[in-house]
């Protein structure tokens, strides 16, 4: 049987991390929160679970988890943020692996409640996730603040079914709170890298990416939570390129 450990991090999380440890209870051979200094009971909630607690300063979501994955006791790894849980086949999929690990990592659904409607459309399922894996064959990469796990060349990858229970967001006000907190990192990290924006960028690409999760991604079918997601992520683009134009600007000024 092949332990494994739970990495999660978390930042005033006790609306979800309950049920976050409550999900992984059966499969996890050790449970460590990797926290960026709460202020409300998340810890409280954390011990009252069995975790270990550890608090270290965030110096971003990429650099947070790689630091996370150090304080664990196994090499082998479950990864969640404290807003999701494994339903139940996923736990029994996982439990099967633990048997019988044979691949470097494994790939995983997750499944997104917004709002209280559970979302298979718009681009936002299957939404495979590499969350299962041996650390010692990978790191976290991506930008800022989209993270993504990444094995070395020549690993295998296993699909596990069941789903990670994605709970988003439940408000339209959380919504728009995090695409401006999102927006504020990626322009920023876009810009470091040398990516510009043009008043075409700010007309038209917002006006895409709506078409393309209403219509060819079938958020039709998702009702008004559809069309909200839809014009979120645009609203999202169009604010992401008008943040990397104003950068631009202010260097100039």
């Amino acid at each position: 049987m092949t332990p494994l450990s739970v990495v999660i991090i978390t930042f005033n999380e006790e609306r979800n991390i309950a049920r976050c440890l409550t999900s992984v209870g059966e499969i996890a051979d050790d449970i460590v929160v990797v926290d960026s200094y709460s202020t409300d009971r998340t810890e409280a909630i954390c011990h009252e679970h069995g975790a270990r607690f550890v608090q270290h300063a965030f110096e971003g979501h990429i650099e947070q988890k790689n630091w996370a994955i150090t304080q664990a006791i196994y090499p082998h790894i479950l990864s969640l943020d404290a807003d999701e849980a494994l339903d139940a086949t996923l736990i029994q999929s996982i439990t099967e692996i633990k048997k019988n690990w044979h691949c470097d990592g494994y790939l995983m659904n997750r499944l997104t409640n917004y709002c209280g409607r559970w979302i298979r459309h718009c681009g936002w399922y299957p939404d495979t996730k590499l969350r299962l894996w041996d650390s010692r064959k990978g790191q976290w990469t991506g930008i800022n603040p989209h993270d993504e796990y990444r094995l070395g060349e020549n690993c295998s990858t296993g699909q596990l079914k069941g789903n990670i229970l994605h709970y988003s967001y439940y408000t339209l006000a959380a919504h728009l709170k995090q695409i401006r907190y999102f927006t504020d990192i990626s322009s920023g990290e876009a810009y470091k890298k040398g990516k510009r924006a043009y008043i075409l960028h700010l007309a038209i690409n917002p006006l895409v990416k709506f078409i393309k999760s209403y219509f060819f991604q079938l958020g039709i079918l998702d009702g008004k939570a559809g069309f909200t997601i839809s014009y979120y992520s645009s609203y999202a683009t169009y604010l992401k390129y008008k943040k990397i134009r104003d950068l631009a600007n202010k260097e100039i000024d």
